[in-house]
């Protein structure tokens, strides 16, 4: 378990890095930079751990997932003119993060008894939901209703944890089988332009939205 808890840490990383690249993108002060950092870090795991009822927060009562949060902010904030531009990099942290979030989460639910669709939630919730609160937050539509196999992929990888539930599998194997497997769904969804169906943008608009634009 002190593996896990380590790639819990360094998806908390990961996933900082994004935010903070996200807040340097919508060019915020460094105070901004930071609270994207934490907000993407942290935000998945207090909402998972609040509707399951794992009270106080991981994050309120180990200093340390806001400590790497902070620090990452102030790091990217005086840095991200070296590798914003990288796009291929952010995306394999992205990528990376995702996968151990959506295990961490299926995890923790499987800890706490909960039956497997909301295991499966777990998962999701933790994977993508910091980065929902940032993109509200940026007044954007959340990149998981738009992107290529983004919550997808955390779906996939979640429903594979539970398959392997089946087996004898321990908790750390089934923990870095789905870590790689959603990695790899999320590069391939990547590299093939993999899409689900889009809504049809042919329908009328209602003329009271209208008028609200």
């Amino acid at each position: 378990m002190e593996l896990i808890y380590c790639f819990d840490l360094f998806g908390t990383f990961i996933f900082a890095i994004t935010g903070a690249v996200k807040g340097v993108r919508c060019r915020l002060d460094i105070l901004g930079v930071v609270v994207f950092a934490a907000t993407v870090g942290t935000g998945g795991g207090m909402l998972r751990d609040m509707l399951i009822g794992a009270t106080p927060v991981a994050a309120f009562t180990n200093s340390w997932y806001i400590i790497i949060c902070v620090a990452t902010g102030i790091l990217v904030f005086f840095t991200a003119h070296k590798f914003v531009g990288r796009w291929r990099v952010i995306v394999y942290a992205d990528s990376l993060g995702l996968g151990v979030f959506t295990a961490i989460g299926m995890a923790k639910g499987a800890l706490y008894g909960i039956g497997p669709v909301g295991q499966l939630l777990c998962g999701v919730f933790s994977a993508v939901g910091g980065g929902v609160i940032r993109d509200v937050m940026s007044g954007s539509i959340p990149i998981v209703l738009t992107s290529d196999f983004y919550a997808t992929a955390s779906i996939i990888g979640g429903a594979a944890y539970l398959l392997l539930g089946l087996t004898a599998l321990g908790t750390l194997s089934k923990f870095l089988i789905v870590v790689c497997l959603v990695f790899v769904i999320r590069l391939l969804a990547i590299k093939y332009n993999f899409h689900l169906p889009v809504a049809s943008t042919a329908l009328p608009v209602d003329d009271h939205l209208n008028m609200e634009r």
